[in-house]
């Protein structure tokens, strides 16, 4: 039963056996209730039997033991419903976060941001509802039920149907709702990943918007986005009373049958006063969970969608291997690679080539040709499909990603800073390293310059994203990080790309004592950039148009000299 709980509901071991303990608390909880309908019964049957000696005593202590006892189930119902889902919310959530920092690259190119945010945020805390106020109650109505219900039929079969018939009915009637309401529920769902992404979208983009004066028209998307989330909500909800509120009003009925069958059976002289007054006390009480337990189960139904949201990223395939990676050196070997993101477009093409440890491997060609893709490919941010991407001779595919990570220093060109300070964006390069280590791989860097003209200087927040540096600043940073590293594996993508002149002339410094005795996989576009570069890896359009140094690439290579030729002509150009 374990097993198949954590399988049906992306639950823990733990979390299991905690939903099935908050399940019986919740019955024990239902069928406690019944004891003041009993200890009533027999104060009514006293009266009525003309006793003139009542033990008031017993009375006032059986009421106490059931305040007591009540009061004890209940917080044991307290303590299994809430306290455990809180802490299997926690582990949810922890978990997904490590089943996703496993998952390839890939994964995440395919999926919105919001979509991500939305499953972490949005579908775990309206799951950690479902399992605190709706799965255990429903289950333990439902079972706490069937038991009053049997003991009803073996007391009195005829009064048992009169009472009972509708609660099959009941449930028959909201369960049937299922494939309704999943259809609009997964269109409530798909509104609103709508509308975040829109807003995320709208936040990410300001500047641009405002620039081209295009915020009313934007705005008036975001809006219709808006509307359309209201009308999926109001539509799904809807849909869902008509099924619980008419399941509800069936039960109503139940009262009335139970005292319709009763005045019969009683005039007929088939049924006993106390008999007649017993059920309907009984089906007083026995319906107000069910009340609840319909309206539950109709959240249960609308919970799937987002189960089913978050099973997806559990069972999609990580990148995972070997947790020991020493190889003898640190060549990097593409070996008729291929690749595509999307299969109808296919973007690397039987790469082959070798990048020697100890020397500068350019890649150069003309943009969208896939040289970032062969840089992110040899830090395995993504399984190729066909060939093999081997450092010192070792199959990468067959490396823990992060045990690969540890041998790479990487710079891309998309730079990512965090909302804290300087010293510690560069810290997350070498996460022990002292103030010293840091300050001295920014001085590599020349954060130097601007560090010093900020009010706290290195202690000083940047803002989201760096978002209180330019871009030339947070490049900086960004190599500083390497720096602090020192990985045996550099990669560099367009490292000084926002960078003036004088500066990029300071970095390249600073990356040539970076790079020393190093693997450098480098990728730009601008000739002096790779200059001095040992090895010229030409890519054009998915495949190796020519490697060599320099010169070999000038006699062998028409597409090198064309580039060559053109950025001649562009550095001439003026307005």
């Amino acid at each position: 039963m374990v097993n198949a709980l954590m399988k049906k509901y992306a639950l823990s071991r733990q979390g299991a056996v905690d939903y099935i303990k908050a399940c019986v608390a919740g019955t024990v909880v239902n069928l406690v209730k019944m004891f003041p309908v009993s200890l009533l019964y027999i104060l009514v049957d006293t009266f009525v039997s003309g006793k003139s000696n009542y033990n008031y005593l017993f009375y006032i202590l059986c009421s106490l033991g059931i305040l007591i006892v009540m009061y004890l189930t209940n917080y044991i119902q307290y303590n299994c419903n809430y306290l455990t889902t809180y802490k299997e919310s926690a582990n949810r959530r922890i978990s997904l976060a490590e089943r996703m920092r496993k998952l390839p690259l890939s994964y995440f190119g395919k999926k919105d941001l919001s979509d991500l945010t939305t499953t972490i945020m949005g579908d775990c805390a309206f799951i950690e509802t479902s399992f605190s106020h709706f799965y255990p109650e429903l289950v333990a109505s439902f079972i706490s039920t069937t038991l009053i219900a049997v003991m009803l039929f073996i007391y009195n079969w005829q009064m048992a149907l009169a009472s009972m018939w509708v609660l099959p009915v009941a449930i028959i009637i909201v369960a049937s709702s299922g494939k309704v309401q999943n259809i609009f529920n997964r269109k409530k769902h798909n509104a609103d990943l709508a509308l975040a992404d829109g807003i995320q979208e709208c936040l990410e983009s300001i500047r641009d918007l405002k620039s081209c004066n295009a915020e009313d028209k934007y705005l008036e998307g975001l809006k219709k986005k808006i509307n359309c989330v209201e009308k999926r909500h109001i539509t799904s909800e809807y849909m869902t009373a008509i099924f619980v509120v008419s399941a509800q009003l069936v039960l109503k009925f139940g009262i009335a049958t139970t005292a319709l069958a009763g005045g019969l059976l009683l005039s007929d002289n088939k049924l006993t006063l106390m008999t007649f007054f017993m059920f309907l006390l009984v089906v007083s009480r026995v319906y107000d969970p069910m009340n609840s337990a319909l309206t539950n189960l109709a959240a249960v139904i609308s919970c799937r969608i987002n189960i089913g949201r978050m099973k997806e990223i559990y069972q999609s395939p990580i990148q995972d291997g070997k947790k020991v990676f020493e190889p003898k050196n640190y060549d990097i070997e593409f070996n008729d690679v291929k690749f595509a993101y999307n299969q109808d477009e296919q973007v690397l093409n039987g790469v082959s080539f070798v990048a020697k440890q100890g020397e500068i491997t350019a890649l150069i060609g003309p943009s969208g040709g896939g040289k970032s893709t062969i840089a992110k490919l040899a830090a395995r941010f993504w399984d190729i499909q066909g060939g093999k991407i081997s450092v010192g001779g070792e199959d990468i595919s067959e490396v823990d990603p992060e045990t690969l990570m540890n041998k790479y220093s990487i710079v891309f060109q998309d730079v990512t800073l965090f909302n804290n300070t300087i010293k510690e964006n560069i810290r997350i390069g070498k996460k022990d390293a002292s103030d010293e280590e840091v300050i001295r791989a920014a001085k590599a860097a020349r954060c130097d310059e601007f560090v010093n003209k900020l009010p706290n200087g290195y202690d000083s927040v940047i803002g989201e994203n760096g978002s209180m540096l330019s871009g030339g600043e947070r490049q900086r940073i960004s190599i500083a990080r390497a720096l602090l590293k020192d990985a045996p594996i550099v990669l560099l993508d367009e490292a000084t790309a926002s960078l003036d002149v004088e500066n990029e002339t300071e970095i390249q410094k600073a990356i040539s004592t970076l790079v020393k005795n190093k693997t450098v996989l480098i990728i730009a576009h601008r000739m002096r950039t790779v200059a001095k570069a040992d090895k010229l890896v030409m890519i054009k359009d998915g495949v190796v148009e020519a490697q060599g140094s320099p010169k070999e690439l000038e006699t062998n290579s028409r597409a090198y000299n064309k580039m060559k030729e053109l950025q001649s002509k562009s550095s001439e150009w003026k307005i």
